[in-house]
């Protein structure tokens, strides 16, 4: 994995040493953070491929250095939890992260993921990610839903379940497509996560008034961008 850094973040300094030997091994290069407020501003500095986020961190916790980071980088994160830990994981996915882990795990398991969600994330792809209706602009190069010409706050994994479904319009999809899709993992949670966001969604998608699209559910089956 050359020119493959990655960004450990972890106040448990025996795990990131741990880590960094073993992903060094493996060829990536390491940039190591023991508290949030140090992984933002080493995340603007070293510009990483990847981050490997422990969830308790001094100064900052690892759902305020995704949401810093999100802000400006769709960079892969995993989320790392110690066992036993309350991790929140519709939380931590809402706020952008693309998997996460429970420790201990296995250094080979670590590797197999990086390497997941890197095969899913490609820069070359980042470009002109937009799609445009009638009074909506959805952007997922800058994360950003206009509708009616203004700016609307969303969270990452909403704008990211609407900007696929806008780009496969008529298209029906199971919850179960949709969370392997836009969370990008096998999700072991439950699947009603997919109608909370679409609910929100929808709260959002009334803005925009009266159009010839809209978030229609498709009853017995799942969800669908309809354009007449």
């Amino acid at each position: 994995m050359q020119n493959q850094r990655v960004l450990v973040v972890d106040d448990d300094k025996n795990i990131c040493e741990l880590i960094r030997l073993y992903l060094e091994k493996e060829g990536f290069s390491v940039v190591l953070a023991y508290d949030g407020q140090s992984a933002v501003e080493l995340f603007k500095e070293n510009t990483p491929s990847v981050v490997l986020l422990d969830v308790m961190l001094p100064k900052m916790d690892g759902f305020q250095v995704c949401r810093e980071i999100r802000r400006i980088s769709n960079i892969p994160i995993i989320m790392l939890t110690a066992k036993g830990e309350t991790f929140d994981k519709v939380l931590g996915l809402e706020l952008g992260a693309d998997d996460y882990m429970v420790k201990p795990f296995e250094n080979k398991e670590l590797v197999a993921r990086i390497k997941a969600v890197l095969r899913r994330y490609d820069p070359k792809d980042n470009k002109d990610k937009e799609v445009i209706y009638p009074n909506i602009v959805i952007n997922l190069t800058n994360y950003e839903l206009k509708i009616n010409g203004n700016a609307i706050d969303i969270p990452p994994k909403e704008l990211e379940l609407l900007y696929f479904l806008a780009t496969n319009p008529n298209k029906v999809f199971t919850r179960e497509q949709l969370l392997e899709t836009v969370w990008g993992f096998d999700y072991f949670g439950d699947s009603r996560t997919v109608d909370v966001h679409v609910k929100r969604l929808r709260e959002k998608l009334e803005l925009a008034g009266e159009q010839n699209w809209q978030l229609k559910t498709v009853w017995g089956v799942g969800y669908k961008f309809e354009v007449k």
